[in-house]
């Protein structure tokens, strides 16, 4: 099977080329992605643990699902696409803002993404997909905000960005829809 590539991307979020996965991750070259947030008429946002076998970020709880783009695939599409294949639903899905970060990892990875983030809502409890979910959760926002105060090694390196930096934006996404 031939490795996924992802869409490498300046800082403008113009495509530039594409490259194996693996070797974006090992060279820490600028590529793009997305982070999709579902939340339920609670207000509460839908969490997974990634799965044990992955291979940066095993066993961390994050945001409902996230990847890469393919190329000619658009930021709704592939979060579609995403939610599907690992907590085995979709719903409507929102582009609301996109950010770069850089985040090393101790198996000599990096992610360095221009990440784009989706919102969504559904009262749907997954059917997640074991290879890519080991659990699942919903949680209300500011429990999760404090929790990730309290163990911030719970969590992974852009879903905690995306807290620090973006909580109040996502908020209000949510609230506007609800």
């Amino acid at each position: 099977m031939k490795e996924e590539q992802v869409i490498l991307v300046n800082k403008l979020d113009e495509q530039i080329g594409l490259m194996p996965k693996m070797e974006a991750h090992e060279k820490a070259v600028l590529h793009r992605a997305f982070s999709v947030f579902v939340f339920n008429n609670k207000n509460e946002m839908l969490l997974q643990q990634r799965a044990l076998s992955k291979y940066h970020s095993p066993g961390l709880w994050t945001n409902t699902c996230c990847s890469h783009q393919r190329d000619g695939e658009t930021n709704i599409q592939a979060g579609t696409r995403r939610l599907q294949e690992e907590m085995g639903f979709t719903t409507d899905l929102k582009e609301t803002i996109s950010f770069i970060y850089k985040a090393p990892f101790d198996n000599g990875l990096t992610e360095h993404e221009l990440d784009h983030i989706l919102v969504g809502h559904s009262n749907t409890n997954p059917i997640i997909n074991p290879e890519e979910v080991e659990a699942f959760k919903w949680m209300k926002t500011e429990d999760v905000k404090a929790d990730i105060i309290s163990n911030p090694s719970n969590y992974t390196a852009w879903f905690k960005i995306i807290f620090e930096k973006f909580y109040n934006h996502i908020n209000i996404t949510n609230e506007s829809n609800s």
